[in-house]
């Protein structure tokens, strides 16, 4: 299955973030979207954060019912960095969408992403396209650190991820790829989300990075 992660240096990550935050935002803000059939419940519907757009406003980011996401995260009680966490989670159920969708231009995660981070969602919905693959199972996000760069403005999200009951799923046959559990199973993210451009109130993925094997992440 297409578990292949895009990873990038420390310092590049930093590199990068310090030039977008310069800019005005990120780019792809279609918020149309693709019905899925099976939709998944309330537990994957986009966030939204008082300040920010009404759901209605949102892309569709609902997954099929044969897959869960698990985002056990602490709600930080500075309202900016609760905004970047709740967004950052919207762009990988975004992500994920846009698999089930087997559409690489989904606006869902256009919406959510500007910039490599944009490059890097079109990329891993690309390759399961080209495997014939969907999503199944049930992938797991925690342990959220959230923080403010430097001249706080952008704010830096970075998580873990448990991928041992996360799969792929054949469209044609509908044989589900299972793996064992491993150090593969695990990845620690970080996407440095840009502050909302004018009243749009959507904080976006600039960059994001990925470091699998990560054995602080093994729960």
């Amino acid at each position: 299955m297409a578990r292949r992660a895009l990873t990038t240096t420390a310092a590049a990550f930093a590199a990068t973030a310090a030039l977008l935050l310069t800019a005005c935002g990120g780019s792809g803000d279609d918020t149309s979207s693709d019905d899925i059939k099976g939709a998944g419940d309330g537990s994957s519907r986009p966030s939204a954060s008082a300040s920010g757009p009404a759901d209605s406003d949102r892309p569709d980011v609902s997954v099929p019912k044969d897959l869960k996401l698990v985002f056990d995260f602490d709600k930080p009680s500075d309202a900016k960095q609760a905004a970047a966490l709740s967004d950052a989670e919207n762009y990988v159920r975004a992500l994920k969408h846009g698999i089930a969708a087997q559409d690489p231009d989904d606006p869902a995660y256009r919406f959510y992403s500007g910039a490599q981070a944009e490059q890097y969602a079109k990329s891993q919905i690309e390759a399961w396209v080209k495997g014939g693959w969907t999503v199944y199972g049930t992938d797991k996000y925690y342990d959220e650190d959230v923080a403010a760069v430097s001249d706080g403005k952008g704010v830096v999200v970075s998580f873990c991820r448990n991928q041992a009951e996360f799969y792929g799923k054949e469209i044609k046959t509908d044989k589900v790829i299972r793996t064992e559990e491993s150090l593969d199973s695990y990845q620690r993210w970080r996407m440095l989300m840009v502050p909302p451009a004018g009243s749009s109130g959507v904080w976006k993925a600039g960059t994001v990075e990925v470091m699998g094997k990560a054995k602080d992440c093994r729960e």
